[in-house]
């Protein structure tokens, strides 16, 4: 490989190799060769004169471009489409008269676009299935485990280490939806023409309107679509794209979120995400454990969210029925985003499948700020027991404040419940069954039974065998 010019790092450290293959050249130009082949197919069928020998010519050479050819064909020629148009008929003598027949340039650089967001989406959605289940899988098995929560990342009301995986889960099932709502709304530009007025098609079939709206509706299944988009213009809608690359945006948000929060909890030495043995955190700190794949998230997903700024301006800068400045930012954007997210969820589902919990450092954690979260109930107690509302609230102020000052100034222990144990106004009470963290976490542990049973396992069953594997390169 050489290595005196830049290459791509979402292709040489980060993305899979499935994920490079969708936007290859090579896919791209030969599906660009078999919607030639269907466009010829369909206006056979519909009567034009074109033979069985030159479709079965065209057939035979999809797949074997000769990507020199093309480039000297573009060089001379300045134009990418009818480039591969002569590098075709170069190989294809018999049918090069009726490549293309009748087609603008977007009939092949837009239907393969199409084509090419539906397999990206769909291996998106096996990785999002995959993290999904993996953070089930996570949650079950820690269900019940109490640990700090944070509101304001400030210490608050206790939830479960499994309740938490629940909420990251959740934010991805958001996104599945919104990717399965997008593949499902999906459709083909077709046979629209060079304005969108479909005027060259109907000049072919001699002013049949039926015929010409037949010749969309067959290619469009030929190509994989149940129909095509209602009107276009030289383009289908960039709107398409927008929502496309929003949804990818999404998926980045929510993974950024979770990592972000991993980064946090290995800082608190409660949960890291895997290290493998001969693995270095620091050049110069032996001693480091850094959350480098959480963080690498972080940033490939960054990376991603930037994207849709690009998109939406794409789309807002298309003067009437089309301007080219979409083409080159295209062919960064919608290639790049889905790259991105196929590294984040890579990463997420390595990172999620083997995530380490420290359930003494969560409970050292937790004990040191629970004394003040029980209180409340020590409250309702000693009033059960026949004590003045208002005098125990009181008290419990003034001792709450003292035992933090402790904390704050001394770098001491929590001693609230000394000091409450201590005072007569809470005789007879059991504080200690009151440090009890699962009494505090209230129905978290059945929210992550019931989240998995009703969310994830509808998931799981509709896309078993769909999650694909990959491992984390680098």
């Amino acid at each position: 490989m050489p290595h005196d010019h830049y290459e791509n790092p979402l292709i040489t450290r980060y993305a899979s190799k499935e994920m490079s293959r969708i936007w290859s050249a090579q896919r791209k130009f030969s599906t660009w060769r078999k919607l030639w082949v269907a466009l010829a197919e369909v206006e056979q069928e519909l009567g034009l004169p074109i033979t069985a020998a030159q479709i079965a010519e065209l057939k035979a050479h999809v797949d074997d471009i000769d990507f020199d050819a093309a480039r000297a064909h573009e060089k001379r020629l300045r134009h990418d489409v009818m480039a591969h148009v002569h590098t075709y008929g170069d190989i294809c003598p018999s049918a090069k008269a009726i490549i293309h027949l009748g087609a603008t340039s977007c009939y092949v650089t837009d239907n393969t676009d199409l084509i090419l967001l539906r397999d990206a989406m769909q291996l998106v959605r096996g990785r999002l299935v995959g993290v999904i289940d993996s953070l089930a899988r996570f949650a079950q098995q820690y269900r019940d485990l109490p640990c700090l929560g944070f509101t304001h990342l400030q210490p608050a009301q206790p939830t479960t280490v499994g309740k938490r995986a629940c909420l990251w889960a959740y934010d991805l099932v958001l996104d599945l939806e919104d990717l399965e709502h997008r593949i499902s709304l999906l459709k083909a530009r077709s046979t629209k023409g060079t304005t969108g007025t479909q005027a060259s098609f109907l000049k072919l079939f001699g002013g049949d309107h039926a015929k010409v709206r037949r010749l969309e509706q067959l290619v469009a299944e030929k190509i994989g679509f149940d129909n095509s988009y209602a009107v276009t213009g030289q383009t289908y809608s960039r709107k398409v794209d927008v929502q496309i690359v929003d949804t990818l945006s999404g998926i980045a948000q929510s993974a950024h979120k979770a990592a972000t929060d991993l980064r946090l909890l290995a800082n608190r030495k409660e949960v890291e995400e895997p290290f493998e043995e001969e693995q270095i955190g620091s050049s110069a700190m032996a001693y480091k454990r850094n959350p480098m794949r959480s963080e690498r998230i972080c940033s490939l997903a960054r990376f991603a969210m930037s994207l849709q700024s690009s998109a939406a301006n794409t789309l807002a800068t298309q003067w009437m029925e089309r301007t080219l400045d979409d083409s080159a930012n295209r062919r960064l954007v919608l290639p790049q985003s889905f790259l991105a997210i196929d590294a984040v969820l890579i990463l997420y589902q390595n990172v999620t499948t083997g995530l380490v919990v420290y359930p003494q450092v969560i409970a050292k954690n937790l004990n040191e700020e629970l004394p003040f979260m029980a209180t409340e109930d020590i409250l309702m107690t000693a009033v059960a027991a026949g004590g003045d509302r208002q005098e125990l609230h009181e008290h419990i102020r003034q001792h709450s404040q003292a035992a933090a000052a402790v904390v704050k100034n001394e770098g001491k222990p929590n001693d609230l419940f000394e000091r409450l144990a201590a005072d007569s106004a809470f005789a007879g009470i059991d504080l200690h069954a009151a440090l009890d963290a699962r009494q505090f976490v209230g129905r978290a542990p059945e929210q992550v039974d019931e989240f998995i049973k009703e969310i994830v396992e509808p998931i799981r069953a509709k896309y078993e065998g769909d999650a694909p594997t990959a491992e984390v390169s680098v």
